[in-house]
This record gives structure tokens, C-alpha cells and sequence, in this order.
């Protein structure tokens, strides 16, 4: 039986370019043309690029993919699609429609992508868009995503730079995917821990975005948790508020048996190269395992929503996710200090 995962080099969002990396090649390219329009781009590596169209309108533009991350083709495709609209609602937006994007070998058997292309149809119903199009290539390892096109009103971005001191940051996803799906592909992982993790990464975050843009609460910044781990997503959130973030470590929420694994040897090579990378801005517990490190810098597929919420309005929030079913835990602060992240 085919199985997908041995035909990819690195699995999900393990397998973006490492951050350092990204910032070394951009830095140096020419900008294009400049434009007054043009509201959110590369410069704060926010989740999704936005333009404005009229005072009341902007498009919000996002693409995503990567090799699979299960052997299932169809929950590979849900996860793939889900993964690629939640930069949309990442943004306060909503999503309009989309366009797939597939690298298929010539080898494999055709059906497999017909049924990859099915969950990613299944998940944009669910979402209420249509998919109008798309691209596909031949290619040596199997890749799956979307081109997203949303809108949102130019005054209501939610950036993942616009924190404020004593701002609450709440997560609403627990972490650990990485870890999980490179356990499932050594065969160590338990079928419960697969069961768990693929209705997680399968999980859109749509209502999530949608309390977070719902303009009854002050959410200051917002962005999602995938291929650079929390670590890595925190250190933009922190940046982007000139702000220190306090991680407090008993309050992130880890997916069972995650940290065990971790403890194992059971590390993407993505995940170590993002802890290689956060590390420069982080400052750890000193008797702090290294195994823990790896997993609050786990790369995710499909994570949740990281936002800095005010103070006041952080048990709102919590209490209006709860209502429609969605998962939240506080995991820090913002306050004064060196930009960075400070885990306790």
C-alpha cells in the first residue's frame, strides 16, 4: 500500500525554507513598484499580503503548500486546504475563493490525487468558498495547497505587529503536530495520537478568526501557528510590538505524549532548525530540557490562532470561543523590556 509520507523529503510545514534563510534572500531582491495601496507585504512577514482597492475595501492575497503530511490523501488535502485558507482569517479577513496548487509524479497512481483533491474540495465547502481554478506540475514528491483571495476592510487588518504593553496572548490550538506526524512516519506514533492530531490539523480556523475580527474586543495583533513553531511566531508578535513576550510554560497547551517523543530523538529536522533560529531571541529556564525547547519551537501544520488581545477583553474572548466550541488558552504577556521572548 502506498504511503504517502515516505514519497516527501519533509512532511507539512516542516518543510518551509528556514526563517534566516528567507530573510537572507529577500533582503536583497529589488522591491518592485511601490505603492500607496499596497498595506501589508513581506517586511513583517505577516501571514498574507493585503492591497487596498477603495476606502472600504482591500484584497487579501495568501499562498500555501507543501508535501504531505499523512498518508491519507484525503485528510492530506483537507489539512493542505485548511492550512492555506487560515492565512486569510489570520488576517481578520474573509475568505473568497480559491485556486489549487499541485506537484504530482507521473508514477503514482492518478486516483491518489483525485482523492487529495477531494478532501481540499471538502474543506472549502466548509468554509463557504468556491475553488475556481488552479496550476499542476509533474513533479518528483507530491505537493498539495491553495491560492487564497480574501477582503477585509483597510481599518480592520489584524497585523501580527500591532501589540500593546500588558496585552494578553492567547493560543487556540494545542502544539506538537510536527512531532506528532514525524512519529506517525517512523511508525512510532499511537493510532490514537494519529487519530487526535489529524482532527486538529484538519480543524479550519475560521471561527476562531472570526471572534478575533469581530470588533467587540480589542485584539491588537493576530497571526497563526505553522512551519516557524510558536517560538518563531511569538518573536514576530514580539517584534512587531517592540514588546517582550513572557511564554509561561505550564499554560501552552501540548498534544498528549508530545513531550515524551520529543525526549525520544522524535524531532523533525524543521523543528530543530527553527529552535536554531529562535534561540537568538529567546531566553530559556536554565535547567530547561532541551526536548521541551524543541517542542515550543515545533513546527506546526495548521496551528492555531496566536493573538494579543487587551487585558480586559482576554476572558471575553476566551468565553466567546468557548461559545462556538473553540479552544483557548492564555499562554502570555506582552510587557516592557528587551524585544524577545522570555519563557517561564
Amino acid at each position: 500500500m502506498l504511503k504517502l509520507t515516505q514519497l516527501s523529503n519533509c512532511a507539512g510545514c516542516a518543510a518551509k525554507l528556514r526563517p534566516d534563510l528567507l530573510s537572507e534572500l529577500l533582503g536583497g531582491l529589488p522591491r518592485g513598484v511601490k505603492s500607496k495601496d499596497a498595506l501589508v507585504g513581506f517586511e513583517t512577514s505577516d501571514d498574507a499580503a493585503v492591497y487596498k482597492l477603495s476606502p472600504s475595501m482591500a484584497v487579501v492575497e495568501t499562498v500555501d503548500f507543501f508535501p504531505p503530511v499523512l498518508d491519507d490523501p484525503y485528510a492530506y488535502g483537507q489539512i493542505a486546504a485548511a492550512n492555506a485558507m487560515s492565512d486569510i482569517w489570520a488576517m481578520g479577513a474573509k475568505a473568497l475563493f480559491a485556486l489549487n496548487v499541485v506537484a504530482f509524479p507521473k508514477e503514482v497512481d492518478t486516483r491518489v490525487l483525485k482523492e487529495i483533491l477531494a478532501g481540499g474540495a471538502s474543506k472549502a465547502k466548509e468554509a463557504g468558498i468556491p475553488i475556481l481554478g488552479g496550476h499542476s506540475v509533474q513533479s518528483p514528491e507530491p505537493k498539495y495547497g491553495m491560492a487564497v483571495t480574501g477582503v477585509v476592510h483597510p481599518k480592520k487588518i489584524l497585523r501580527n505587529s500591532g501589540g500593546k504593553s500588558g496585552d494578553l496572548v492567547i493560543l487556540t490550538k494545542p502544539i506538537g503536530t510536527g512531532i506528532a506526524t514525524t512519529a506517525l512516519k517512523r511508525g512510532v506514533a499511537s493510532k490514537e495520537l494519529v487519530e487526535l492530531v489529524t482532527r486538529q490539523m484538519c480543524a479550519l480556523n475560521k471561527t476562531a478568526g472570526e471572534v478575533f475580527a469581530s470588533g467587540k474586543f480589542e485584539v491588537h495583533a493576530l497571526t497563526d501557528v505553522t512551519g516557524f513553531g510558536l517560538l518563531g511566531h511569538g518573536l514576530e508578535l514580539a517584534r512587531g510590538a517592540k514588546k517582550k513576550l513572557v511564554l509561561e510554560l505550564e499554560s501552552v497547551p501540548l498534544l498528549p505524549g508530545i513531550a515524551d517523543l520529543a525526549s525520544q530523538g522524535v524531532v523533525p529536522g524543521g523543528t530543530k532548525t527553527n529552535l536554531a533560529h529562535a534561540e537568538r531571541g529567546t531566553i530559556f529556564p536554565r535547567e530547561l530540557p532541551e526536548a521541551i525547547k524543541h517542542v515550543l519551537a515545533d513546527a506546526q501544520t495548521n496551528g492555531g490562532l496566536l493573538a494579543a488581545v487587551a487585558e480586559k477583553d482576554a476572558p471575553k474572548v476566551l468565553a466567546a470561543l468557548a461559545r462556538k466550541k473553540v479552544d483557548g488558552w492564555i499562554v502570555g504577556q506582552l510587557v516592557p523590556g528587551r524585544v524577545g521572548i522570555e519563557v517561564r
